[in-house]
């Protein structure tokens, strides 16, 4: 049995952080990271059931063409991830009664929909970009044991391309789900590696008033590429959903709009477009 400290539950039998029960959530869920992004997908819906929100994590489940899927904000970062991820699958995989795991394991899919700044020069703003693997530059997912899931042969690579001080941390390298990656594709796509960083200004390169450990990161991951993938863009979630994805059995998917692009020191004229068509195309292909 799991114990009441490791598990929490608030009193009316609701997993602590999202305030959610296993009746609240679809097996088809889209996370976002801005609650107010929650409602630009649901007002799609054809009808909204359930909505709820604690915190950061706001959460809708209703119907899409007759598709049920939840929309779930996630707030920024791997360590929220490490919330959200664990706390889903313990609603679906755990009796939240007798506190104990189920024989019959639930898959859930998990496609998470955001916003992200471009490495290379030829994806440019407005384009979308679906992560083949996450590159994890955060060091969250270090807590578990990873080994069988994750590639070391690209991390090696990283390691020694990027000269990268082991003293952050060792980098992971976890694939995305192929049964998605299937559903969603298209020549809309451009595919890579997506680096997620556990900060929004040092460690994703940006310089205010403090030095960085190493300014020279961002170039070097520019060039970076193995077995013809190369990484397209830096966020702060995808390592972490991916690595925590596969650990508990789930099918993710990372796609990104891009808004910004930092190797040509571009943005969008209207970010808030290009989201609203990335929402549109894959509510389109998830409804299929």
């Amino acid at each position: 049995m799991i114990q009441s400290s490791e598990l929490i539950l608030n009193p009316d039998g609701s997993v602590y952080h999202l305030n959610l029960k296993p009746e609240n959530i679809a097996h088809d869920i889209i996370f976002v990271g801005d609650q107010n992004r929650v409602e630009k997908i649901t007002k799609n819906f054809d009808l909204i059931e359930f909505s709820q929100q604690k915190r950061e994590f706001k959460t809708q489940t209703g119907l899409y063409k007759g598709k049920r899927i939840t929309v779930m904000s996630t707030g920024i970062g791997p360590d929220n991830i490490d919330i959200v991820m664990n706390e889903l699958d313990a609603l679906v995989n755990i009796d939240l009664e007798t506190r104990m795991p189920k024989e019959t394991l639930t898959s859930l899919n998990i496609i998470r929909i955001g916003t992200s700044g471009s490495l290379q020069d030829d994806i440019p703003v407005d384009s979308f970009v679906m992560s083949t693997f996450g590159l994890g530059l955060d060091n969250m997912l270090r807590s578990y044991l990873i080994d069988t899931v994750s590639n070391s042969e690209m991390e090696d690579a990283f390691i020694k391309h990027t000269n990268w001080d082991l003293r952050k941390g060792k980098p992971y390298v976890i694939s995305c789900s192929e049964k998605l990656e299937k559903i969603i594709e298209s020549d809309k796509m451009h595919k890579g590696i997506t680096a997620t960083a556990g900060g929004f200004y040092g460690p994703q390169g940006r310089v205010l008033r403090l030095n960085i450990q190493d300014e020279e990161l961002n170039s070097k991951m520019d060039n970076f590429e193995f077995e013809e993938n190369r990484i397209t863009n830096l966020e702060m979630e995808t390592g972490a959903i991916y690595g925590l994805g596969k650990l508990l059995g789930h099918e993710c998917l990372s796609l990104n709009a891009i808004i910004a692009n930092r190797a040509s020191g571009t943005f969008s004229e209207d970010p808030y477009k290009a989201v609203d068509e990335l929402i549109a195309y894959t509510l389109d292909k998830l409804s299929k």
